[in-house]
């Protein structure tokens, strides 16, 4: 992403999609966000991949610890809007002084194909490299193609690869990162 990109503070930009102009924008998280976030992994994750109440605990359990120890300089959470809804978000969180980790991408299906994925991902690797980091990891499953895809076009690479039990399911976890310097 180039140091060009709007602020998040400044009005909203209006992205076209195919058949009509609609007004996407990408802020900062307001009261009530983080548990939004919760229940969109929580509810997409069981009906699109058969993930059980564990996944949306593990959401949780990282929403929690992002509130209870954030630290807004080092760390950011973007929310998408479309037509003024909620329908995305990712974090940056501080892994070491060193090494970024994005975490809790999420888009509702009525996002999907406009770019706001990858959009929320620009600004995570944007941030990252404004703040110094050297690297950016992340941690996602096998069947998420979408995101996985996003992730390649970035420059991420597959790092690790681990079959698992896990949230009712047989999943594959993958670690992957990204150097940023």
């Amino acid at each position: 992403m180039s140091s060009s990109s709007p602020h998040l503070d400044s009005p909203p930009h209006a992205t076209a999609t195919s058949a009509a102009q609609r007004a996407a924008l990408l802020r900062e998280m307001r009261p009530g966000d983080i548990g939004w976030v919760v229940q969109q992994h929580g509810e997409i994750y069981a009906r699109e991949y058969g993930l059980n109440s564990e996944f949306e605990a593990l959401v949780a359990e990282i929403a929690a610890q992002f509130l209870r120890k954030f630290k807004p300089a080092w760390e950011k959470c973007w929310i998408a809007e479309l037509d003024g809804q909620r329908v995305g978000a990712v974090f940056v969180v501080r892994k070491s002084p060193t090494v970024a980790q994005l975490r809790l991408l999420i888009l509702a299906p009525e996002a999907r194909g406009l770019g706001l994925g990858g959009r929320l991902t620009d600004e995570c690797i944007a941030f990252a490299r404004l703040k110094g980091y050297r690297k950016m990891t992340l941690w996602t499953n096998s069947c998420l193609v979408a995101a996985r895809a996003i992730y390649a076009g970035r420059g991420f690479r597959m790092v690790k690869s681990e079959p698992y039990e896990g949230f009712g399911q047989a999943m594959v976890g993958e670690t992957w990162e990204l150097k940023l310097q």
